[in-house]
């Protein structure tokens, strides 16, 4: 049995403030993902000197301990409570984020990106708890809506703010300045957020220790597909060992009797098509990311600053028409608006590779489709996820959301990074193509022959709309796949 150790929770006195902090948050740490993206020329060239592969952990370290630890810190906050947890972790990602802007080297900064992702572990998922508990239950799906809002107004916050620091100074004031926001975030926090319920349950250490091993084996195997090639001993090691373990994890939840996270929740075909969906929504999103700043300055000659600004369409419907999308869900049902969703963000994506070369007003109105996609997929998976977990386990359905939110912008990542690769270097002139080793990156084929720019950078246009393409498919086509469980789900409910 679950007994409660504090008083029931005390409705917000000023919920707007609330809903502001945990938008702020959440905004802060899914921005930190897309701001180190723009970083990574000045970082490569910095006097840490990383190796290729030593870049690519720079920038995904601080994703892999997110997504592999933000359920078991959703549990944590359940049980010894959200707001000491989001306020531990905003802390913990102040000092990473402090330790990365003084790393002397590689090791150090790979530390300080891992302990950032700690804090961001542990700030995600609680911003759901307290919200679900701090709202009135006849707010709640508009408080939720706002949040979803602010996970994919995250990302854009990140290209905007990272692009304009680091237009002006160097990547080391990128980490203090987000250090700061972090500290400013911690004392808004403590001044507003209510204290909520905590649930004595065991923090089923068993479980958490195989769940976090079979993620990191999982997005090893994603992070390292493009670099050492899909069926490379290393990527198919990490792909079993996941498998492995994920199968252990199952075992051992299934035989527990508080289970951090019960797979057998996940019969419910609602709440499987929600984290599903989830996923597919962040790979798409993800993937414009990785891609859209490198077309902007290759594709266009924008400066980073311009780059960063230049994804600002995507968010305008995220700003004014969230508010509106619960209303739309109760009116047109879950799986119209999903279907609408993902066929809005697909087409976006699909019209991206087809407004390379035409004038940035068109590019900027595919953006705008993008955004209207994400912006009606959003709150419909958080408001299911968090609806098929109990309310003691808010934490941990903060957790489920943000993981396959993570799971899915590194498969983003991964794919359209490996796409793009593929088709650029079949683009490359023939004088570069016949090198051993056939470069990889712009940076590479320009440093061989730098005459070439012209012909190089159209390569890179070619591959990015290639890429393009294969995620406004592959959105399209899993996204018809969760909209169809969706609708046997409300079917099935509707007939009992």
């Amino acid at each position: 049995m679950t007994s409660t150790l504090e008083h029931p929770v005390r409705q917000a006195r000023q919920p707007g403030l609330v809903l502001a902090g945990m938008s702020v948050c959440t905004a802060l740490v899914v921005g930190f993902v897309a701001a180190i993206n723009l970083a990574v020329p000045e970082l490569a060239a910095s006097s840490l000197h990383p190796t290729s592969a030593e870049l690519l952990w720079i920038v995904d370290a601080y994703v892999v301990v997110f997504a592999c630890l933000v359920i078991p810190a959703g549990a944590a906050g359940d049980k010894f409570g959200r707001k000491g947890t989001l306020l531990t972790g905003l802390g913990v990602f102040a000092a990473g984020a402090v330790l990365s802007s003084v790393a002397p080297n590689v090791p150090v900064m790979l530390a300080g990106r891992a302990v950032t992702g700690l804090g961001a572990a542990c700030v995600l998922p609680n911003c759901v708890g307290i919200l679900v508990h701090a709202t009135a239950p006849r707010r709640r799906g508009h408080a939720l809506a706002v949040w979803a809002a602010a996970t994919g107004i995250g990302g854009v916050v990140g290209n905007v703010g990272g692009g304009t620091l680091l237009s002006v100074a160097s990547w080391r004031t990128l980490f203090v300045a987000v250090a700061l926001v972090a500290v400013c975030c911690l004392l808004w926090v403590s001044a507003c957020a209510p204290v909520s319920t905590r649930h004595a349950r065991s923090l089923d250490l068993p479980g958490a220790v195989l769940f976090v091993a079979a993620v990191v084996a999982l997005l090893t195997g994603i992070i390292e597909g493009p670099e050492q090639g899909w069926g490379s001993t290393v990527v198919l090691v990490a792909f079993a060992c996941g498998l492995v373990l994920g199968l252990a994890w199952v075992l051992v939840e299934l035989r527990t009797p508080h289970p951090m996270l019960d797979p057998r929740l996940f019969r419910n075909p609602l709440l499987s098509s929600a984290a599903i969906g989830m996923t597919v929504l962040f790979f798409g999103n993800f993937g414009l990311f990785y891609v859209n700043a490198s077309l902007l300055q290759y594709g266009r000659g924008f400066s980073v600053l311009q780059a960063g600004l230049g994804i600002v369409p995507l968010t305008l419907p995220l700003l004014a028409g969230t508010r509106y999308v619960p209303g739309l869900i109760h009116r047109a049902g879950l799986p119209v608006t999903l279907a609408a969703a993902f066929l809005l963000t697909s087409t976006g994506l699909f019209g991206l590779s087809c407004a390379t070369a035409l004038p940035y007003p068109v590019y900027a109105a595919a953006l705008f489709v993008v955004g209207l996609g994400i912006m009606l997929a959003g709150p419909c998976l958080t408001a299911e996820i968090a609806a098929g977990l109990p309310v003691e386990q808010a934490g941990i359905a903060g957790g489920l959301q943000s993981a396959t939110r993570e799971l899915g912008s590194a498969l983003g990542v991964a794919v359209v990074g490996t796409v793009l690769t593929a088709a650029f270097t079949g683009h490359l002139p023939e004088s570069l193509s016949r090198h051993t080793p056939v470069p990889r990156t712009v940076a590479e084929a320009l440093a061989l022959e730098p005459a070439q720019h012209s012909a190089i950078t159209e390569a890179f246009t070619d591959g990015a709309d290639t890429a393009l393409r294969a995620a406004a498919l592959l959105t399209l086509l899993a996204g018809a796949l969760v909209v169809a469980g969706a609708a046997r789900a409300h079917r099935s409910a509707a007939s009992r």
